[in-house]
Formats: structure tokens, C-alpha cells, sequence
């Protein structure tokens, strides 16, 4: 017999934990990154915080990569 993890279905709570690990990342970014405009600029650039396109790329794959390992491990604490 093999173990499987408990994984959370997609739910709006999965989403609002998605967005919300997004939100901490750009925050996160926005604190840290030092030439945050660098790169190709992003059209209506005021829209995504004055992130050029690598630091707005960096962050939300940091944000999802953050979300991942919260929403596997509030699936498996039972919590989702």
C-alpha cells in the first residue's frame, strides 16, 4: 500500500490562500527588490506596483510557489 498525500480540491478558500501568498509576495518584493523597474517595462506600469517585467515574473512565481506548500500543508493539517 502506498501513502498519498491529502490534497485540498480546488475551492474559493484555495483561491483566497493563492491570492493572499500573492499578496505576500509583492509586499515581500516590493521591501527587498532593489531595481524593481529593471528590465522590459510593463504597459500602465503603475497598475503592477512599478514592477518592471522580471521583478513582477519573480514575484508572483515566488507567490505561487509560496502557495503551493501553504495549501499542502493546510490540506494535510485539515484545515482545507
Amino acid at each position: 500500500m502506498t501513502a498519498a498525500p491529502r490534497v485540498a480540491n480546488w475551492s474559493p478558500t484555495v483561491a483566497i490562500v493563492m491570492i493572499i501568498c500573492n499578496i505576500v509576495a509583492i509586499a515581500f518584493g516590493k521591501l527587498t527588490i532593489n531595481q524593481q523597474n529593471a528590465g522590459p517595462e510593463l504597459p500602465s506600469s503603475n497598475l503592477f506596483g512599478g514592477f518592471g517585467l522580471p521583478a513582477l515574473l519573480g514575484v508572483t512565481s515566488f507567490g505561487h510557489i509560496l502557495g503551493a506548500g501553504v495549501i499542502l500543508g493546510l490540506s494535510n493539517m485539515g484545515v482545507l
